[in-house]
């Protein structure tokens, strides 16, 4: 494994490990990426989630005491689904200035680009360090980045950089989500006597009914735009000659600064029916950096010189990323999200990152940690 391996070739390596999670596996390739920064002078610790999965914590001390800046991606992939790929999800195949497979886009390049870049980066005189958290279990909640959180280790960070797909196009936050199960229960019986049961079905579609015109009375972001609410799914009865003793509805909400997620619960239970619960499935904020914060409006005026487009007014990511756990519990310094990847090709069936847009990442993440650590 050659220490000047280029940021595509690292992509087609990673992407060559099967991540997908569940079940994950993500050790292999954070130890791919963990010797790679080890040998470049980095300090390497491994964090593990569970067994085969790791988060990895890499750090170049500065010659100051001053905050470092961050880098960060997730490791793991989503599923394959069920159509069928026209190319190898897991070859790393080249094709019309495209690299195929499964993470390409989300978001293996750019953890390739990244690392690369930190690479470069070490080899000057650094005053400010460089750290890179690299998450397992990102695609199923930020398990990764919670359970490292949660153990103390993350450190201290002066700006944090999200590597998810944005065509590297800039994005200056995100919505929360707050995913929550609605359980309502009932009392089974025989289909043909109805009366001596309690539907629980029936108690989920008032609930759907009294969610219609749920309002959340919030005025909306200017960035960000405004909260949203999404009935999911919902999953009732077992056999259609009997009365249905659980139904559950999933609700997807997406909230903005300033929403505070147990008062939308409270709310939510005040709208379902008497026989329900509520049980949380992921709780995530919304978070968001001022572009006219000092660092973070200089990132941008660099981005702009290195791509050679010009700087548009402020944008929001439509997913959620490992930022919503790790800045607060960096100090919520500014942060930026941009990685190589297509964002409309996340999760797609043959999945792609354009080449060019790997190299012109690499850049710009270079270009930042410079500045950063000169």
């Amino acid at each position: 494994m050659s220490d000047d391996m280029t940021p595509l070739a690292l992509t087609q390596q990673l992407v060559r490990l099967d991540t997908i999670n569940p079940p994950g596996n993500e050790g292999t390739a954070a130890h791919l990426a963990g010797a790679l920064l080890e040998r470049a002078g980095f300090s390497v610790a491994y964090h593990e989630l569970a067994s085969g999965r790791l988060n990895v914590i890499a750090e170049l001390k500065g010659s100051s005491n001053d905050k470092p800046l961050c880098f960060t991606g997730h490791l793991d992939t989503v599923p394959l689904g069920a159509a069928a790929w026209s190319v190898d999800p897991f070859g790393g195949e080249l094709a019309a200035g495209k690299l195929y497979g499964r993470g390409t886009t989300d978001m293996k390049a750019g953890i390739a680009a990244m690392v690369v870049a930190a690479i470069d980066t070490a080899r000057r005189p650094v005053r400010r360090g460089l750290k890179l958290v690299l998450t397992a279990g990102e695609e199923t909640g930020c398990e990764g980045a919670a359970a490292l959180a949660k153990s103390g280790v993350l450190g201290q960070a002066g700006a944090l950089v999200v590597g998810e797909p944005s065509s590297n196009h800039p994005f200056v936050g995100h919505r929360g989500a707050l995913w929550l199960k609605l359980v309502h229960t009932g009392r089974t019986a025989h289909g043909s006597m109805p009366e001596l049961g309690d539907n629980a079905v029936v108690k989920a579609a008032h609930t759907i009914a009294a969610l219609d015109d749920f309002g959340f009375n919030a005025v909306p972001h200017p960035v960000l735009g405004k909260p949203t609410l999404n009935i999911g799914y919902v999953h009732g009865g077992a056999n259609v000659n009997s009365v249905p003793d659980r139904a559950e509805v999933g609700l997807d909400i997406r909230t903005i600064p300033g929403q505070e997620h147990q008062e939308i619960r409270e709310r939510i239970a005040a709208h379902g029916h008497e026989n329900c619960h509520i049980e949380p499935m992921l709780d995530l904020r919304s978070v968001y950096s001022d572009p006219s914060e000092p660092w973070l409006a200089g990132t941008l005026r660099r981005i702009a010189r290195v791509t050679g487009r010009a700087e548009t007014g402020p944008q929001g990511a439509p997913y959620f990323t490992d930022a919503a756990v790790l800045n607060p519990v960096f100090g919520n310094p500014p942060f930026i999200i941009l990685g190589p990847g297509e964002p409309t090709m996340a999760h797609q069936t043959d999945e792609y990152c354009f080449v060019d847009r790997i190299d012109e990442a690499t850049e710009i993440y270079r270009a930042i940690a410079v500045d950063w650590c000169d």
